[in-house]
């Protein structure tokens, strides 16, 4: 189980907590989601549970029925082609507004996590914890635009195409040469190279859409 951060407020961190499982399908579609229970799991009060699933049925990762409860969102593969048709458009237009916007501490920091990744894919053979890694990836490069509402709806839309990873993984081939181009686009982005950027991105969300079609 995570442990809350120091400065991380009980209702964030049910939310981190809850949303990485539902992400990953540790919840499985359709389950439900008793706050008592999650309560407990979790300790932390029922309160910030239920702001938590508040915020998760913002983002479309979990249900709620009048009188019947809250239940985990059913990943519906015929989404793959809508969720891609958005990421195409968002996300080269982010990596560009990375490379430009980004702060020279912010620049350093991705050039570090750039090595960090080239390190971390040899050893890593878990295909979760590469998935993991590639969400810290996308989390990064948001950041770095310095939208908060651009950042805000390009993780709802790659947390939605992550569950449709994540339903299909056991049949994928190892993602450890896929999450290899991030390498590329770190760098990119912290040596604000905009139009590389944005093209290494628009190459990245294209083999992601079809490394999923050639499973289904």
């Amino acid at each position: 189980m995570p442990t809350r951060q120091v400065d991380e407020s009980f209702a964030d961190f049910a939310y981190r907590v809850l949303c990485d499982e539902l992400i990953v399908l540790d919840i499985k579609p359709g389950e439900p989601l008793n706050d008592e229970v999650i309560s407990r799991r979790l300790g932390v009060g029922r309160t910030p549970i239920r702001e938590a699933m508040k915020r998760l049925e913002g983002d479309h990762l979990v249900v709620a029925y009048p009188r019947r409860g809250t239940f985990a969102a059913g990943v519906d593969i015929t989404d793959l082609a809508e969720i891609s048709e958005i990421r195409h458009l968002l996300e080269p237009a982010a990596a560009a507004r990375a490379a430009r916007m980004a702060s020279p501490q912010l620049r350093q920091e991705i050039k570090e996590f750039a090595r960090e990744v080239g390190e971390l894919l040899p050893v890593m053979h878990s295909q979760r914890d590469l998935m993991r890694l590639d969400m810290r990836v996308h989390r990064m490069i948001y950041r770095a635009t310095g939208s908060r509402h651009l950042e805000d709806v390009l993780i709802r839309y790659d947390n939605l195409a992550t569950r449709i990873w994540s339903l299909v993984l056991e049949k994928l081939p190892p993602v450890s040469e896929h999450i290899a181009q991030h390498i590329e686009l770190l760098e990119c982005i912290a040596e604000g190279d905009s139009e590389a950027a944005a093209r290494l991105t628009t190459k990245h969300v294209t083999d992601f859409e079809n490394l999923i079609k050639a499973v289904l």
